[in-house]
């Protein structure tokens, strides 16, 4: 729960941040685009303020809760910028809905210190792990704006009203290829290098983090194979992007909800 370390800038900051967001979401159907735009840019830099504060103190901490706030800073910083440049991207009040929800369970669960013991290079580690969340996440994003556009059209709605199909369709498997690399560059770095990132007794082993992330991996794999040798698109391919953006959530999300929230350990 909320540890005694936490500060009063931290509970400011946090308010801020997930008001911010939270203001965007309950105003989007009456802001004008650029005022929801405005908003979100706004909690945005609030919510990097969080985590500058959280994660770069004298003391970082790290767990469940903080790698899903960082995921959502993530997608949000990737939506800003392609609003900028697809400026017929509706801001989604979910997503902001999302962000307030995030900078509140990272405050409410901060997560545990980092081991004494681990090695310099477990940031960089860390921070491979947590992009490829965001690009995933951000890949998730795009499937679901494809599913709302498919629907668009055999609606025969407007089809000026978003990105056209092709372009979310091409935008969402560049995240994918790009955070399978990401993935697989965790995996090796966890495989190689485990004892020296986390110490001795964090050596590689075949727990419930390793097999979902192992599983996670293959399944990206076998969509990206799909999609480039057989041309997999549509609903086919957007559930095994959800199927394994599942089992990545449940690597390291999910095993470290177990322990900090349901078992009450730190490691």
């Amino acid at each position: 729960m909320i540890l005694a370390s936490a500060t009063p800038i931290s509970l400011t900051l946090s308010v801020l941040a997930a008001s911010a967001y939270a203001w965007v979401a309950l105003r989007a159907t009456h802001l004008s685009a650029n005022a929801a735009r405005n908003g979100v840019v706004i909690a945005w830099v609030l919510h990097g303020a969080v985590l500058a504060w959280s994660l770069m103190g004298s003391t970082a901490y790290f767990g469940f809760a903080p790698a899903l706030s960082v995921t959502a800073w993530l997608v949000a910083a990737v939506y800003a910028v392609e609003s900028q440049v697809f400026p017929q991207l509706p801001t989604r009040w979910a997503l902001a809905a999302l962000g307030a929800l995030a900078v509140a369970l990272a405050f409410v669960f901060p997560g545990t210190p980092l081991a004494a013991t681990a090695s310099i290079w477990l940031p960089l580690h860390l921070l491979f792990g947590v992009a490829c969340y965001g690009l995933f996440g951000t890949a998730v994003v795009h499937a679901w704006f494809m599913t709302r556009t498919e629907a668009r059209i055999r609606q025969a709605a407007d089809p000026h009203s978003g990105l056209p199909l092709l372009t979310l369709e091409r935008l969402t498997y560049r995240f994918v290829a790009a955070g399978f690399v990401l993935l697989s560059a965790t995996l090796v770095m966890g495989y190689g290098f485990g004892d020296v990132l986390y110490g001795p007794t964090h050596a590689w082993r075949w727990d419930h983090k390793t097999i979902f992330s192992v599983l996670a991996w293959a399944t990206f794999a076998v969509l990206l194979a799909g999609r480039y040798q057989f041309g997999w698109r549509g609903k086919q391919a957007n559930r095994m992007l959800y199927t394994g953006s599942l089992l990545l959530l449940l690597a390291y999300v999910g095993s470290r909800f177990v322990l900090e929230v349901i078992l009450g350990r730190g490691a």
